[in-house]
């Protein structure tokens, strides 16, 4: 069996010249690509007690659901402003060329619910310190993040540095 980053596409000088784009479509169209990534994450949760996976849109969602069912845990999505029907709690956080919000539903989180994130990639890491912040906000603890890729070179896990992160695979680069 092939390892989980023989699946990975790597595509050089994308979007920009100097940056390699790894690409998780590849990991995606895979059936066993896909399986040993899901599987790669649950693993990490093992010996986790946990009441709900938190996933941020969008590949957080490809990758959260599978993990939530398989667990049979709840599954709350972390969304762009503007894509939740109910009352929402919202977060600013700054993206490399400006800023993005994100938002999830008030009545998501419980008090006292123990939450894991799951996401496919850490770059600077700004999304998910926005999804802790709500998460936190709603009375919910945060017991693990885990992403399939991360891009050391941006330190985004320094962003997270009070909390159990793990990647599946962990590139230097940026």
């Amino acid at each position: 069996m092939k390892k989980i980053e023989e699946y990975v596409r790597s595509i050089p000088d994308f979007p920009e010249k100097g940056i390699i784009f790894r690409d998780v479509t590849s990991v995606l169209q895979d059936a066993d690509g896909l399986a040993l990534a899901i599987d790669s994450m649950k693993d990490f949760l093992k010996g986790i007690d946990f009441d709900v996976v938190v996933g941020t849109e969008s590949r957080g969602f490809i990758f959260g659901v599978p993990i939530a069912y398989s667990l049979h845990k709840a599954f709350v999505p972390v969304r762009k402003k503007g894509k939740l029907p109910m009352e929402t709690i919202s977060k600013e956080y700054d993206l490399e060329y400006g800023s993005a919000v994100v938002e999830m539903h008030k009545d998501s989180i419980k008090p006292g619910q123990k939450v894991v994130i799951v996401d496919d990639l850490i770059a600077t890491g700004g999304t998910i310190e926005a999804s802790i912040q709500m998460i936190e906000e709603l009375g919910g603890e945060v017991v693990k993040v885990i992403f399939l890729m991360e891009l050391a070179g941006l330190k985004g896990r320094e962003r997270l540095k009070n909390y159990d992160v793990d990647s599946v695979i962990i590139y230097e680069g940026k």
